[in-house]
């Protein structure tokens, strides 16, 4: 049923600052469709201040395996991109966004679409372009760009000087969002001080990335994310006093300075690249005794294997109320050395533990032996994925159980995703659970089996 053009089309009379915003909670092809109602609604859309051309990922998967098919839907991409920009009205940007399957051989219109939207003044600036071929084939972040002076407009603007309205876009730039582009250390820091509003950065899959000093006393940046930019990466040096938030991949080569705010920190290790207790004693040493959510991940537990003196020894963290440990293991390990990290964390609240077995946990290792009472009074949540109810499983449980004092609530994950008998292997985790675990825990303390 269709109310355009009758008298209780009380919408279309609502004033278009309004319009403009419902628009905007729309994907921008529902909002492009909305032209078609009547000539009240004909270009509404096109200033809309949120364009994301954002591919379904469905698509992007079926893409992935299918060569010819992804060229034809990269063309279409392309001129979809191309159309939306030459129509679009308004002035400023809130979000310009690109995520699709693209790769260099696309180059001129990704360079086109970021004068684009910086003379737009965009806020918020997203380029997500993973490609099947690999880092040779990735569009790279041209550095001639930041000179501001090969630079050829959209088709539809034609301003005064181009070039200084593109700069002055740096100026509005909040956060910034590179994925699978190759872009080097001088441009990101040549990007951190022009972009005097930057409060997020976010570097993943760029093997161009050598070196990067992420370095300013007038730095507004909140938000720093470095992913899976090793090998190439050799060292990266932060000193960003509001900094709060830090996510890394690797840490060879990670220099903390002035980082007084920083408060969530992920890192993923390699331990016979590092030890545990380097890994707290020197690389986050500047943010240790205020750290309030720590992810260890990946490679990072080598403590599961490395000396008991070393472990024991830990820094205290008297902030963390978060602690996230993932883990690929063989299933041997002792998880039992965990309990020194709940040791070193005395107002820890939340406990997240992820394995990832290669071979599933084995039920007759011998309990490593006792492990000194030590009792907690703030864990309320222990989470535990990949829960099998093995030796190694039972005995951190029965540490925690008989240790932490106000537990609330213990959620048990038994999901196996990389074993080809998946749901057998997980049937067989919540028998462990109904039989092994149950028993054990309290009326007052919820079980929660996901």
């Amino acid at each position: 049923m269709s109310f355009v053009g009758e008298a209780d089309d009380w919408i279309s009379e609502l004033p278009d600052e309004i319009l403009v915003h419902i628009l905007s909670l729309l994907s921008l092809k529902e909002a492009a469709r909305t032209s078609v109602l009547s000539s009240r609604w004909i270009n509404l859309w096109k200033h809309t201040p949120s364009l994301c051309f954002d591919a379904q990922q469905s698509l992007i998967d079926k893409l992935y395996l299918d060569v010819e098919l992804l060229e034809s839907e990269r063309l279409k991409y392309v001129k979809w991109v191309n159309s939306v920009i030459q129509s679009h009205i308004s002035p400023a940007l809130k979000e310009f966004k690109i995520r699709f399957n693209l790769n260099k051989s696309s180059s001129k219109a990704i360079t086109q679409w970021l004068e684009f939207a910086f003379s737009r003044k965009v806020e918020r600036l997203e380029l997500d372009i993973k490609t099947r071929h690999g880092s040779s084939k990735y569009y790279c972040f041209p550095d001639e760009f930041l000179t501001l002076t090969n630079f050829r407009p959209p088709p539809n603007f034609q301003p005064a000087s181009h070039s200084m309205l593109v700069a002055a876009g740096f100026k509005s730039l909040k956060a910034l969002v590179f994925k699978f582009v190759r872009v080097s250390g001088g441009a990101i820091e040549f990007l951190l001080h022009n972009c005097p509003l930057l409060e997020q950065l976010i570097v993943h899959e760029s093997n161009k990335l050598s070196k990067l000093q992420v370095c300013g006393s007038s730095l507004k940046l909140k938000h720093l994310e470095i992913v899976h930019c090793c090998p190439g990466l050799e060292s990266l040096k932060v000193s960003a006093p509001k900094l709060t938030t830090l996510i890394v991949t690797t840490v060879t080569g990670l220099l903390l300075e002035n980082v007084p705010m920083l408060v969530n920190v992920s890192v993923r290790c390699d331990p016979d690249s590092i030890s545990i207790k380097r890994l707290f004693d020197v690389v986050l040493s500047r943010c240790i005794s205020h750290m309030h959510t720590l992810y260890l991940g990946q490679y990072s537990c080598g403590f599961l294997r490395g000396e008991m003196d070393e472990i024991c020894d830990l820094p205290k963290m008297p902030n963390l109320k978060k602690l996230v440990i993932e883990y690929c293991g063989r299933g041997h390990e002792s998880l039992i050395r965990l309990a020194a990290l709940i040791r070193a964390s005395p107002y820890l609240e939340e406990f997240v533990l992820q394995f990832n077995w290669s071979t599933l946990p084995r039920e007759d290792r011998q309990i490593e032996g006792a492990v000194a009472n030590s009792p907690h009074h703030h864990l309320k949540i222990f989470k535990f994925c990949s829960y099998y109810g093995s030796a190694n499983d039972v005995e951190l449980l029965s540490y925690i159980l008989e240790n932490c004092i106000v537990l609330e609530k213990i959620i048990i994950d038994p999901d196996f995703v990389w074993f080809r008998d998946k749901l057998e292997v997980e049937e067989t985790a919540r028998l462990n659970v109904k039989q092994k675990l149950a028993p054990q825990v309290p009326r007052h303390i919820e079980l929660v089996v996901l």
